[in-house]
């Protein structure tokens, strides 16, 4: 299927390795050009080099902290100027630390708000005037399953995400006249160095932990970036432009709750 996605500008957030990485392989290869972040410069201008030679995309790197106030407009602006526009913006990163919730400290809680909600809102702030200008656009955000459907000591970032779930929802409201749509996607077990972290966070071997998990998921497997990118594509894509204001799952099942 021919997504219209060529020619449109991407950024994606997060994108030198795991989810954030196949949505900038899978938007590459539908024909946009895409900017990738990420905090570890090594790591993104090698992930940028094998994203042009597996697409053979235009492909602009930029180091960047999405905790940081002035990355985020440092990365819009690079954009602008380098590539001409933004229509697509893909906000994406890691979460903050596990841990049972009452052992955060202030500093704890503060980071994980600038990591995951502000993160968030500066983007958007920073990218809303040049979709306007370019007749619309679409923001899409990555959460995780836990945001609703939370896990014990998961509570920086579903709290967080959670915030995120309700500010896209509101600008949804206020930036659909302008054609421009806002989303969330929610994962479930995915293949990502998080996860390596959850198999390694308890007293049980690793393999036993990820053979559980994988039986609480009914279609009995873990996710992979791809199975993320491939609804990424569609939602940011003029196909699926009439969706917005959504906060979807990717779980292969894992939520249980009707909705």
């Amino acid at each position: 299927m021919n997504l219209g996605l060529a020619g449109k500008i991407a950024i994606v957030g997060g994108a030198s390795q795991g989810i954030g990485y196949g949505i900038a392989q899978e938007l590459a290869r539908e024909g946009a050009t895409v900017a990738i972040t990420a905090r570890r410069e090594k790591d993104l201008l090698a992930a940028a080099e094998r994203l042009r030679n597996d697409t053979g995309a235009t492909v602009l790197p930029i180091q960047a902290d999405c905790r940081r106030a002035d990355d985020c407009t440092r990365v819009a602006s690079t954009v602008r100027e380098q590539l001409g526009g933004i229509d697509i913006l893909v906000n994406n990163d890691g979460a903050p630390p596990l841990g049972p919730t009452l052992d955060f400290d202030d500093t704890a809680w503060a980071k994980a708000v600038e990591q995951n909600l502000m993160y968030v809102v500066r983007m958007a702030r920073e990218v809303v005037p040049s979709m306007r200008e370019r007749g619309g656009g679409s923001i899409l955000n990555i959460t995780a399953i836990s945001t609703i459907q939370p896990y014990p000591e998961f509570a920086l970032s579903v709290a967080t995400w959670s915030g995120v779930i309700g500010y896209s929802k509101t600008l949804s409201l206020e930036v659909a006249k302008h054609d421009i749509n806002v989303n969330t996607i929610c994962p479930g077990y995915v293949e990502t160095t998080r996860l390596q972290k959850v198999f390694a966070s308890g007293s049980e071997p690793p393999e036993v932990v990820r053979q559980r998990l994988v039986e609480e998921v009914p279609m009995r497997r873990i996710g992979t970036p791809q199975d993320i990118a491939a609804l990424v594509a569609l939602l940011v894509s003029p196909r699926g432009r009439y969706i917005t204001g959504t906060a979807i799952q990717v779980d292969g099942g894992l939520l249980r709750a009707v909705r």
